[in-house]
């Protein structure tokens, strides 16, 4: 009877609070007048919408096509009967509750330009006054942008609204309320009295005491309210409630840290314009909740919001620098963005911490202490160097509570890189970054905790994301509450800084994770939207490339080093290094126009090389940095070579010093037919393929050692169905792999000087291969290009190899990381697809066969057994064909270069990446001395450039490659040096290094370095 009578008073509870306490909130509504200007196209200025001409527009009235803007006037008085009361304006414009910051938003001023508040479809409310005389005019603006819904509630369906060019001309949205009316303060605090007990009680035991005394107060307040006078009764009601709102928290209480948060998507299903008024409505709402609460904290990442903000919306900025000085708006992360973890290379992710700390720095006199990455799709075992090495002291993400298959057993630990590094890290056990503060919310962090035994800490990021307005004075109100209750855990607002300090403190031997976190979810993100992550790896390359020639041209012949040009570029390929955008999972709007960044980045580039070239003597016969062709490559080979970090040049057919690679001079690679095979020959390998352009045989013709098994087919093209459970750009899942049609008939294949070219129609599609040998005489060259046109089809390039092998290596940032190719647990099994940066090796003791990329970072490898012998198919990722966001994802044209090193290992796969990598260049002119090299072939020099502080000097980066210790000798051929000192990653003095001795013979300097396993090292070099 008991548990009866407790069910019978939860159902009371939850329909007297939604039907009748919420809307009792706001009282005795007087309707106000609204008039509209529409804007065609990209928004306007502020005060131009300010000043714009309005015509009237009723309640009812729909409005707002996709992806415009329509300001709004609301005008009207506030009734004399309202005087002494707390003011508000209710307004509708058509949300809906249950999708907030994927639908309308708005931002609202007043007639001087003042930012109010954003109102969104969980804060309808504009506030007017504390206390109305009665009689005041009311004049408010609304900016109100018609996002069209692209998420639906459960299936993703195919959209055409997520590019202007395609999307509907109807109105989205109808207006269907704008009061003015009373805020009942009484209401909204029985409101929240009501609903933390009554969400408490739903979360204990049906049989516990404190259950049973929290479902009888709440039927002793339910018996108060009359509901047709809730606000005169809701004192009342609230005072049956004060005994069991005052009982204590228990000593062993979880403590749970609420920082106010917004996680906004940079751009998604958004594009990025959009983004950066989503940022300056959500910042607008937190600066004035701050206002409004002295105990709240808000926290938000991504030093390009900021910047946002600064150029765009310097209205809410100024308010937003206020909030920063007085210690309430946390700038966190310390990064220019929150980008994909595991693409970038590993001089990007210096850089998205060296511009953001930068920008935190120069903007708010402070530097982040620790990185913020909720959301990125798994995290490189490079990161913890990467952190520690920029001063960062701890880590956050949540994304990992996400695996398909594998519970993660920490949620604070030490984690530990490849290097050895570790970091602090956490992993909210709310499993979100947009929470609530419900009670099943804080139930289940409580519960979930995995370090419950040794500490009691936990943070929950609170707040609606990507324009949903933030955190809410709801969500306030619940933390209130639940500051001290029994039954829950104790919440309290403040920073992640004050959480971290006394997470660590708790934990001062946490367990420790080694490696990778690999995200078992998400994994068609290392291929989808091809020609995002191929531009990003150019713009990666040129970047480098420029800095190094525009270095070397400053220091020896007085260049004017464009510092602001390269920072604009940096920070640009920063922001498209998105976890939204570089992982290919946004709207086609913004794919198109990152491929329209890209193509000016490699312009404005390819301009500052050969201005720098140019001033060193040297002429370029072309600065498009395309790849040399086959016929190229065997004129050239004797002249081309790798330049530290630079592209290979030809100087009047004289090889250029080089600190990476020698030059090698080999013969001319022959290609000929031989009956219905071909083949590739140089004095090393003999590659044999048939006339359907499969590879039967790679030969290494030193040890005569075959690549391939007997039977076996290397690059045949396998086509998948592809259809995940869920989130189509985004995840490939395991089923995938049992619907497979290998396209091994039907080429047409034929000689083409150097070249065998392959030409094969499938499906819709179409693919046309060049395979011919590089000239360092080794590696198999593929050159793809597909004409792409499958919908819902994954597109595979297979090679089986005779090696037996437990593991498979992989390139990472500034080093490896290595997978088992066996399934022998459940971790090993749900990595079934994976991501390489420029190579991945497959490979047993005295030799390997390696897998180069240009563009494509999506592979895997399996174990495959014939005959009783057990050997390895490599597979490169090549295409998807997801319909949502993006409809016809990577549709049109689309060319990747592959590389296959017969012969390989880690050494020499790292060697042939940096090769496949670095176009071309040819040009006439003086020869130029590299400015650093490595007397260490295992130490590469992986950027040169001039210091960020604008001194001058000189950083250069190293690491060692192959995961053992590194002593290297730097050559430095740099005019009047004066001292080498080490320093961080971000270019400060690292006091507790022992000082570089610089070392001068004959007019050349060294200096010589000992270097960890995979540590990267940056030393600056002062003239």
């Amino acid at each position: 009877m008991m548990h009866e009578n407790q069910t019978l008073t939860i159902g009371r509870a939850l329909r007297v609070l939604e039907e009748r306490l919420r809307p009792a909130v706001h009282s005795r509504p007087h309707r106000l007048q609204l008039a509209s200007h529409v804007v065609g196209g990209e928004p306007i200025p502020v005060t131009e919408g300010l000043a714009a001409d309005y015509e009237p527009i009723g309640i009812g009235a729909w409005w707002g096509r996709a992806w415009d803007t329509t300001w709004l006037r609301i005008t009207g008085t506030i009734p004399a009967e309202f005087a002494g009361r707390r003011v508000e304006i209710v307004a509708d414009l058509g949300f809906d509750v249950n999708m907030p910051g994927f639908q309308a938003e708005g931002l609202v001023y007043l007639r001087d330009s003042t930012p109010v508040r954003s109102l969104n479809p969980r804060a309808q409310w504009i506030p007017v006054t504390r206390e109305a005389a009665g009689g005041e005019a009311i004049e408010y603006f609304i900016e109100a942008a018609s996002n069209p819904v692209l998420l639906d509630y459960h299936p993703f369906l195919p959209t055409e609204q997520g590019d202007w060019s395609t999307s509907s001309e109807e109105c989205l949205y109808r207006i269907r309320r704008v009061d003015v009316c009373i805020f009942e303060e009484e209401v909204f605090e029985l409101v929240h009295d009501i609903e933390v007990l009554l969400q408490l009680a739903q979360q204990l035991p049906a049989d516990s005491t404190r259950r049973a005394r929290i479902l009888r107060a709440l039927d002793e307040s339910l018996n108060r309210v009359d509901l047709q006078n809730v606000s005169g009764t809701a004192v009342a009601a609230r005072d049956e409630l004060r005994e069991v709102l005052a009982s204590p928290a228990e000593a062993s209480a979880h403590r749970l840290t609420a920082v106010g948060h917004a996680h906004i998507d940079s751009a998604w299903l958004w594009p990025l314009r959009e983004t950066v008024r989503k940022v300056a409505r959500t910042s607008s709402s937190m600066t004035a909740l701050l206002d409004e609460d002295d105990e709240f904290v808000y926290a938000m990442s991504s030093a390009q919001q900021y910047d946002w903000l600064k150029r765009a919306r310097p209205e809410v900025y100024a308010r937003v620098k206020d909030a920063v000085a007085a210690g309430r708006f946390v700038p966190i992360g310390g990064m220019w963005v929150e980008p994909d973890a595991v693409l970038p290379s590993g001089e990007s992710f210096i850089r998205q911490i060296s511009y953001g700390q930068r920008f935190f720095r120069e903007e708010f006199g402070i530097e982040c202490r620790g990185a913020w990455l909720p959301d990125s799709f798994g995290y490189s075992g490079s990161l913890p160097q990467l952190l520690a090495g920029s001063g960062f002291d701890w880590f956050l993400t949540q994304k990992i509570s996400w695996n398909q298959v594998n519970r993660f057993p920490h949620h604070s630990f030490l984690w530990e890189g490849i290097d050895g590094s570790r970091i602090f890290t956490h992993f909210p056990p709310m499993d979100t970054y947009n929470a609530q503060l419900s009670g099943e919310e804080v139930a289940r962090a409580a519960r979930q905790f995995k370090e419950k035994a040794v500490a009691s800490s936990s943070l929950a990021p609170t707040g609606w994301g990507d324009g949903g307005g933030g955190t809410t004075r709801e969500m306030l109100a619940r933390g209130k509450r639940m500051a001290d209750l029994e039954g829950s855990a104790r919440v309290v607002f403040e920073s992640p800084d004050a959480f971290f300090d006394r997470a660590m403190a708790e934990l001062p031997s946490p367990d420790v994770w080694r490696g990778e976190l690999y995200l078992e979810l998400h994994r068609g993100t290392f291929t989808t939207q091809h020609k995002t992550k191929q531009g990003n790896r150019r713009s990666e390359q040129l970047l480098a490339e420029a800095e190094l020639w525009g270095s070397a041209a400053a220091v020896r012949a007085g260049y004017e080093f464009p510092h602001d040009e390269i920072d604009e570029l940096w920070r640009e390929v920063l922001l498209l290094q998105f976890h939204d955008i570089l992982p290919g999972t946004s709207i086609a709007w913004v794919h198109r126009e990152a491929e329209e960044r890209y193509a000016e980045i490699a312009r404005r580039t390819e301009a500052i090389i050969a201005e720098a070239l140019a001033t060193l003597g040297v002429i370029l016969d072309a600065t498009d940095g395309s790849a040399v062709t086959a016929a190229d490559s065997s004129a050239n080979a004797s002249a081309r070579a790798v330049l530290v970090n630079a592209a290979p040049v030809a100087w009047n057919g004289a090889p250029a010093s080089s600190a990476i690679l020698a030059p090698v001079a080999i013969g001319a690679a022959a290609a000929r037919r031989e009956g219905d095979r071909f083949v590739l020959e140089s004095g090393q390998v003999r590659i044999t393929v048939d006339t359907n352009g499969h590879v039967l045989s790679a030969l290494d013709l030193a040890s005569g050692r075959e690549a391939i098994p007997a039977g076996g087919r290397g690059n045949l093209l396998q086509l998948h169905q592809d259809f995940p459970n869920m989130w189509d750009a985004w995840d490939v899942d395991a089923h995938y792999l049992g619907m497979r049609e290998d396209l091994d008939s039907g080429a047409h294949v034929e000689l083409d000087d150097h070249t065998i070219v392959v030409r094969l129609a499938f499906g819709e599609s179409s693919i046309e291969q060049r395979l011919f040998l590089d000239d360092d005489g080794r590696t198999l060259l593929i050159d793809n290009t597909v004409e792409w046109a499958e919908t819902e089809k994954f597109l595979k390039l297979a090679f089986p190899v005779d090696v037996f092998a437990d593991h498979a290596v992989a390139e990472t940032q500034f080093g490896v990381h290595s997978r088992t190719t066996h399934t022998n647990t459940s971790w090993e099994d749900a990595r079934f697809e994976t991501q390489a940066q420029r190579w991945f090796l497959v490979e047993e003791p005295g030799f390997g066969v390696a897998f180069l990329n240009d563009s494509s970072h999506g592979f895997d490898v399996s174990r495959v057994e014939s005959d009783g012998l057990v050997t390895q198919l490599a597979r490169f990722s090549m295409l998807r064909a997801p319909k949502f966001p993006e409809p016809r994802t990577d549709h049109g044209t689309q060319t990747m270069r592959f590389g296959v090193l017969v012969g390989a290992d880690v050494a020499s796969a790292t060697e042939a990446g940096w090769r496949l990598n670095m176009p071309a260049r040819t040009g006439h002119g003086t020869p130029i001395a590299p400015l650093v090299s490595s007397e260490n072939p295992a130490v590469i020099v992986s950027a040169v450039k001039l210091a960020d502080d604008r001194s001058g000097d000189l950083i250069v980066r190293v690491y060692e490659s192959r995961g053992g210790r590194g002593r290297a000798v730097l050559r430095l051929d740099v005019p009047g040096l004066r001292s080498a000192s080490h320093t961080d990653l971000l270019e400060r003095a690292r006091e507790e290094a022992a000082p570089l001795a610089l070392q001068q013979d004959d007019g050349a300097y060294s200096i010589e370095l000992t270097l960890r396993p995979f540590e990267v090292a940056t030393v600056r070099l002062s003239r």
